[in-house]
């Protein structure tokens, strides 16, 4: 495996001939639903943890009986969220598991639409996916039949630009460090090569907006922190704006420059606070975990809030 020291060595510069920045993204006043049909909503309650009774709106009596299915029509999963990120800001989105920050996301990337409000960037509604803005995952969906330089050069050939992009994509393999694994198969990688190889595959679209949807979430605790720094590397050199979903508020206090905090589903936003720390970060310092403890107790987790940084939240 590549090492840390090995992939500072030298420093990637990108072939483009003039200085990039990140998007101006605004989200104002968005609220969403998901349409249910039937008894179809059954399955959809199932798969996002939602109440029977807060799908058709019987409060907290008993829920309804199978044959009530047949009216629930719509699931509430964003309330009147408004977000102002200036370009080349970092924000984390933290929340509770199936609040609406992946679905507010998607709307970001252009994969739906909201029901109501709007999302731009650079005051251009966003209305469809476009290049210029990456969604990340946590799973690196990397093709297993394509070497990582291949899986990399998706976007340019999609686009029909493998040969116009070439040394972006030579660039792209170098800044995550995976120049000497481009020939490689996804399944001789380890999972923070594979996520590095799925960075790269975004990064080469030249994106100025990055939408990261938990893309350490599944690795282990120490590849966690290294892809961290790796992620913030990336952050540093190429200026995009960049928002974050995660669970873990020591990664957001760590990477971000403000902490959006979302209540549960329908999501609205609870605090928006901003991270002015310097880099890197000291976990220990008085301010520090004094927004660890404000975060935590906003996200109803107060016993965890006297926990040391890393303990569970």
């Amino acid at each position: 495996m590549v090492t840390p020291a090995q992939q500072h060595d030298t420093v990637a510069v990108a072939p483009a001939t003039t200085t990039r920045r990140g998007g101006h993204v605004r989200v104002e006043r968005v609220s969403h639903r998901f349409t249910v049909a039937g008894r179809g909503g059954r399955g959809l309650v199932a798969r996002t943890g939602a109440s029977l009774a807060r799908l058709v709106g019987a409060g907290r009596g008993t829920p309804p009986a199978d044959a009530d299915l047949a009216t629930a029509t719509e699931l509430a999963v964003l309330d009147d969220v408004t977000l102002d990120v200036p370009p080349g800001q970092l924000v984390a989105l933290v929340g509770p598991s199936g609040c609406g920050k992946s679905t507010l996301l998607r709307l970001l990337a252009g994969l739906a639409q909201p029901t109501e409000g709007s999302v731009s960037v650079d005051g251009t509604v966003v209305a469809a996916p476009h290049p210029s803005r990456a969604l990340v995952f946590q799973d690196p969906n990397l093709f297993p039949w394509r070497t990582v330089r291949d899986n990399v050069r998706l976007g340019p050939q999609a686009r029909h630009r493998s040969r116009l992009d070439a040394e972006r994509v030579a660039w792209a393999l170098d800044l995550v460090g995976l120049t000497s694994f481009a020939d490689a198969l996804p399944a001789t990688l380890s999972g923070g090569m594979a996520q590095r190889a799925a960075l790269a595959r975004a990064l080469v679209n030249r994106p100025r907006v990055f939408l990261l949807d938990e893309p350490l979430g599944k690795l282990d605790a120490l590849t966690r922190l290294t892809m961290q720094d790796e992620l913030l590397r990336l952050w540093e050199a190429e200026r995009f704006t960049a928002l974050l979903v995660t669970h873990d508020v020591d990664e957001a206090l760590r990477l971000a420059d403000r902490v959006v905090v979302l209540s549960d589903r329908p999501a609205r936003v609870l605090a928006d606070l901003p991270v002015d720390l310097d880099r890197p970060r000291d976990h220990a310092t008085t301010d520090y975990l004094s927004l660890r403890r404000e975060i935590l107790h906003l996200l109803g987790q107060d016993a965890a809030a006297g926990t040391a940084p890393g303990g569970a939240a």
